[in-house]
């Protein structure tokens, strides 16, 4: 079911596909999915981290039981399973906190050195990390130092994500920080989002 399978480019073979496991809760389908991220073909490994993620958008809990193999996909080769892998973590964050906090060094690394996907999305990462009590001393000073070194094209999305994440005791560093990278936007409009961030 496939897209690669049935000689399709597209990926709505995959939309669809997630979407089925979605509804039947097709626990077989998303191990053999799994198992699939070391298939020999890449287009194959492609599909299932597309069908995954997708899965995971939708229902979490689908997948978050495999958080051990998509962290292990970080380090591929492979830059479409890289951020593939990325994509997925954020979909399962709240769903597995201890385990992705416990590997924010690595997920910090990739991102830093990854495509702007897999940055959005360890940014995501953070920021719902930081959105709860147990992990915000530890992800608020990460997500503050993905604000001031992130391009700035990126910055006025990622100060959109933060309202869930400011509290009285991060309020000003928050916006030290954006207040800092607001002369280097050229774009106005981006200011402006920054600024009413």
């Amino acid at each position: 079911m496939l897209a690669s399978s049935l000689g399709r480019r597209d990926e709505g073979p995959n939309v669809e596909l997630a979407q089925r496991i979605v509804k039947t809760e097709d626990k077989t389908a998303v191990k053999e999915l799994v198992e699939n991220l070391s298939n020999t073909k890449s287009d194959v490994q492609a599909d299932c981290i597309k069908v995954l993620y997708e899965i995971g958008d939708k229902k979490p809990k689908l997948i978050s039981g495999f958080v051990r193999q998509l962290l292990a996909l970080l380090g591929s080769k492979n830059n479409r399973l890289v951020w593939g892998a990325m994509t997925a973590l954020d979909s399962i964050t709240l769903e597995e906190p201890a385990a992705i906090a416990e590997n924010l060094a690595r997920i910090i690394e990739i991102a830093n050195k990854g495509s702007v996907i897999t940055r959005d999305h360890a940014v995501s990462i953070l920021t719902k990390l930081a959105s709860t009590r147990k992990y915000e001393v530890r992800a608020v000073p990460l997500l503050v130092e993905q604000l001031e070194n992130c391009p700035d094209n990126q910055l006025p999305m990622y100060a959109e994500g933060l309202p869930p994440v400011v509290n009285d005791g991060n309020r000003s560093i928050f916006m030290k920080t954006l207040g800092s990278r607001l002369g280097g936007i050229e774009k106005e409009s981006k200011r402006k989002r920054v600024e009413r961030s």
